[in-house]
């Protein structure tokens, strides 16, 4: 069984973002592989725990990733004042003799987005809504890597590093069986320590907040890069509480049409016509997003990656341009509207966006989580809980459908969800070994 074959077979999906398959993302020729290690969401230190304790797991899996999908460059992206973890990484790459680069960023946000970090290493500009294999490249981050690596041993993807951190007596790596619930890893890390918090999933930027009450059903997923316990009222709750109608009724009355959420959005300065200044004037004026969906300006909607730069960096009068193109973009979707992008332009990055990266230090002030940006985080964790709340559907693509049923037992790594026929998926495996209570949108086991 060639690599390929056994990242799909242990179900290996993107760890840093949506989910994508990863065997589907390296299929077809590339010439760049490139391992992200920019973690550049504020607080998440997961992958830099990983390039610093297992250097040579991840230079072994590169170099035979490369080797497999016939990458002419392996290049691993990692921020240049991670000098620990590129100095780990040096010292593996040397050992192995492996013909891998790393590519220092400088640090700034959103350095992880991998349009921006294909830019960064290759200066190919990645047309607006295309893939990086379009010009070329390919695109994991440090965890899916390691992933890789499991999956190259014959080992399933059964459990996920992430970071606690925040409001937590003890920040820390945790490596959990995934389906583990949100409250032990919180019990893990101390418990909290406050009673009103809001807790982010991912990063503080472009992670899913929630209300403890939330937290009681919530279960870490193959993509959970890390858990936040911060304090209510921070920027990233910003929006939270408010309807479509009440963002646009703000724009009318504050939005002074500066064009900053333009000039300092990441896409529009790798030269994609995303502007949200016009979309917020647009959208602002006429308040019913549906009487615009064939207005160029709106659809453009449609390629923002929602850094949130725009809300959290540039706006002076605290807006949500990101929130609207949010809105907008489910519309869009649900109309069956894609972007129009000529197909035979020529992309180039502004000469000024050298100047507009928004400093990484800047990001987590105004992001109001600068308090425990700090933080050294080196001490892992292993969970064992008793029970998993193992969701069929943690990638992009149709939800696996489960194979066991109620009363089985299984054991740690068994198939319990196979992808549909012909379908885009990726296939869930029990995390630990126990009797299936249940099966539904999600397969709970109790532990044995």
């Amino acid at each position: 069984m060639g690599i390929l074959d056994k990242i799909e077979a242990a179900g290996v999906v993107g760890c840093g973002g949506a989910g994508f398959p990863t065997c589907k993302k390296l299929q077809g020729g590339m010439e760049y592989l490139i391992v992200n290690g920019a973690e550049c969401e504020p607080l998440l230190r997961t992958d830099r725990f990983l390039m610093l304790n297992e250097a040579p797991r991840l230079v072994r899996t590169i170099a035979a990733l490369g080797a497999e999908v016939g990458a002419a460059h392996c290049v691993i992206a990692v921020k240049r004042h991670y000098r620990e973890e590129i100095a780990a990484l040096r010292q593996a790459i040397e050992a192995a003799c492996a013909a891998i680069a790393i590519h220092e960023l400088e640090s700034f946000y959103p350095a992880g987005d991998e349009v921006t970090v294909v830019y960064e290493v290759t200066g190919r500009v990645v047309p607006p809504a295309g893939l990086p294999i379009s010009v070329g490249a390919v695109v994991d981050n440090v965890a899916t890597i390691y992933a890789i690596s499991q999956a190259m041993e014959d080992i399933p993807f059964t459990h996920k590093y992430l970071t606690v951190t925040g409001e937590v007596r003890r920040p820390v790596i945790l490596r959990v069986p995934v389906g583990t619930r949100y409250r032990d890893c919180l019990e893990l890390a101390g418990g909290v320590l406050r009673e009103s918090c809001s807790v982010v999933t991912g990063g503080p930027m472009m992670g899913r907040p929630m209300s403890m009450e939330e937290t009681e059903n919530a279960v870490v997923t193959k993509t959970t890069s890390g858990i936040l316990v911060l304090p209510p009222e921070g920027p990233y709750a910003r929006g939270g509480g408010m309807d479509l109608t009440g963002m646009f009724r703000r724009a009318r009355a504050a939005c002074i049409q500066c064009s900053l959420c333009s000039q300092l959005c990441p896409r529009h300065m790798l030269g994609h016509p995303l502007e949200p200044h016009r979309i917020m004037r647009k959208a602002a004026v006429s308040g019913d997003i549906r009487e615009l969906l064939n207005d160029a300006d709106i659809q453009r909607a449609q390629l923002c990656c929602e850094c949130g730069v725009c809300e959290t960096y540039a706006c002076p009068m605290g807006l949500q341009p990101r929130q609207i193109n949010r809105a907008i973009k489910a519309e869009l979707a649900a109309a069956g509207i894609r972007c129009r992008i000529p197909s035979d332009a020529a992309w180039e990055a502004s000469a000024c966006r050298v100047y507009r990266k928004a400093p990484s230090d800047r990001i987590a002030a105004r992001a109001g989580v600068w308090k425990y940006s700090g933080y050294e985080i080196r001490e892992l964790l292993e969970g064992a809980p008793e029970r998993v709340e193992i969701p069929v559907k943690m990638h992009i693509g149709a939800p696996a459908v489960p194979v066991v049923a109620p009363g089985d037992r299984v054991s740690a790594g068994q198939l319990i969800a196979r992808v549909p026929e012909e379908a885009l998926g990726a296939p869930v495996h029990a995390s630990i070994g126990g009797r299936v209570e249940s099966v539904g949108r999600r397969i709970v086991i109790i532990g044995e």
